[in-house]
């Protein structure tokens, strides 16, 4: 059998790999076990005040101004460097990602609460309006219901999930009565649509226009028996997300 490794003082030289106290790489093993529990260095107090102030910075830049506002916009918003920013955040695209879940929940919240309603018919006539109002504060809303800047098997499962909540409070409606059975869910995001473009068109003319218009399509829901049938099939979930792109784009 081959002697054991000495060390230059003469002392038998312990083996990494047969050394219990240590891992194979020659660190001690509680040293090993800390380094893969410990997971990710916690930011900085200073530099997760930077990530929140750019986070509640673009929240209102992209409400205002929509996607097109760029990270060299945000840092001015902000009064912070250009370089600061990117620190935080590779490319607007991640800053984007960021603010999805927070503007998504908005409309899923309000399509939930209207689900508790007394009457589906008013639950779906709240969620509306609801969703019109902040439609109409947020101009990114828009882009990101359509899936600008939010690409992925992710966000468009969420799109669809929000669409089931709106899809169930339409069947609800129309069978207890309260809703012209030709509506379908999908006609929903079309009516933010059409409330944004109001919206856009009158902000600084007469704010509050968009009311007007939203009230009679809301109305125009109720069943009505000098109502014509609508003689042009809804469009598709599909469809409606490359209308959306396009409007938005």
């Amino acid at each position: 059998m081959g002697s054991a490794a000495q060390d230059a003082g003469g002392n038998l030289a312990r083996d990494p790999a047969r050394d219990p106290a240590r891992d194979p790489a020659g660190r001690p093993a509680r040293a090993a076990a800390e380094a893969v529990t410990a997971g990710p260095r916690p930011l900085r107090a200073d530099a997760e005040r930077n990530r929140r102030l750019v986070l509640d910075v673009a929240a209102r830049v992209f409400a205002e101004r929509g996607l097109g506002a760029t990270l060299n916009d945000i840092a001015h918003e902000a009064g912070l460097g250009v370089g600061t920013v990117y620190r935080r955040f590779a490319d607007k695209q991640a800053v984007v990602d960021a603010l999805f879940d927070a503007k998504f929940s908005t409309l899923v919240e309000l399509a939930r609460s209207a689900g508790d309603a007394p009457s589906a018919g008013e639950g779906l006539r709240t969620y509306i309006w609801g969703a019109a109002e902040a439609r109409t504060r947020d101009r990114g809303l828009a882009q990101v219901l359509a899936g600008a800047g939010t690409p992925g098997a992710e966000a468009e499962g969420k799109r669809r999930m929000l669409h089931g909540l709106v899809e169930d409070l339409v069947a609800r409606a129309q069978a207890e009565g309260s809703v012209r059975p030709e509506v379908a869910a999908s006609d929903v995001p079309i009516f933010m649509l059409m409330i944004g473009a109001v919206a856009d068109a009158t902000r600084g003319v007469s704010d509050d226009a968009w009311q007007r218009y939203a009230r009679l399509l809301i109305d125009s829901l109720a069943p009505s028996t000098g109502a014509e049938a609508l003689a042009v099939e809804p469009l598709g979930l599909d469809q409606i997300f490359v209308a959306l792109q396009r409007r938005t784009a």
